[in-house]
């Protein structure tokens, strides 16, 4: 089965694909069924600016096989260096987390599930279950040591699963960082690097009311909730991220789109990223 290639975007010379939700979920099915180990990255406006800072993540990115875009700054951002994308090219994963389990359990695909506290991938499988009954799933917190025996043990354990879908949830950059290290040694065929989407969708952390994040206004939610935690999240990180791309808007020759790179993008592997 061909696996279908999607345009590219380029932003502070990290990339992210425009691709709808729909397209995003097959794609994921799609590549559980290769012989192959597939990592779908996301971007908003935290990892831009990661990018933007560590050499290590904006590879991952880039040799990521798919990165959507999960931010409205992203989406914003792209818009004012001239690239063409509208709003069903951007999508958050408490919004499709149901769509994807249900294509997962009609395609066969089975999904382990890598994040949160104690006891949120609990709550995430039982209500995953009441929309797909026959889901192969499992799941495991992701307060664990991410190095010695203990990561040793979860590895052991996902590999024992055999996982089409392996969720992982720690928080940028700590999951990518993780992946890009554990990738060779474990047997996954699709990577999915996915932040606090659990949190969300089990409740455990407010998102916040569903007009808010329509409008882009989640990361304020988020930070009125926890100010003391976030705060140098949005009140800098935000104003750094609008502060980069007007640099790389004036810098450019021209406020026309960034031309596609050629060349198709190589899977990640933990030889090929090294933390600065």
């Amino acid at each position: 089965m061909t696996v279908q290639a999607f345009e590219e975007v380029s932003l502070f010379q990290t990339r992210f694909h425009k691709v709808t939700v729909e397209e995003l979920i097959q794609f994921i099915v799609n590549s559980t069924q290769q012989d192959k180990k597939t990592i779908v990255g996301n971007v908003n406006v935290r990892a831009a600016n990661f990018a933007h800072e560590l050499s290590w993540y904006r590879d991952f990115l880039n040799r990521s096989d798919l990165v959507f875009c999960d931010g409205f700054g992203v989406l914003l951002g792209s818009r004012l260096l001239g690239n063409c994308v509208q709003s069903c090219h951007r999508m958050t994963c408490p919004d499709y987390i149901e769509d994807l389990i249900s294509a997962c359990d009609k395609g066969g695909a089975s999904v382990f599930l890598l994040a949160g506290k104690p006891g949120v991938t609990t709550k995430a499988i039982e209500k995953l279950r009441a929309i797909a009954p026959t889901i192969n799933i499992q799941g495991h917190h992701g307060y664990f040591q991410k190095t010695g025996a203990e990561n040793d043990a979860i590895i052991e354990q996902i590999n024992q699963f055999k996982p089409d879908v392996l969720y992982v949830g720690f928080g940028m950059p700590l999951q990518e960082e993780w992946i890009a290290k554990n990738i060779d040694r474990i047997d996954a065929k699709v990577f999915l690097p996915l932040g606090a989407c659990l949190d969300f969708y089990t409740d455990t952390v407010y998102r916040g009311p569903q007009w808010a994040t329509n409008l882009g206004f989640e990361w304020l939610t988020r930070f009125l909730s926890e100010p003391q935690r976030l705060w140098k999240r949005y009140i800098l990180g935000n104003p750094l991220f609008f502060y980069r791309i007007l640099k790389e808007r004036l810098s450019a020759p021209s406020h026309t789109p960034h031309p596609t790179p050629p060349n198709e993008p190589q899977s990640v592997h933990s030889a090929s990223i090294q933390k600065q």
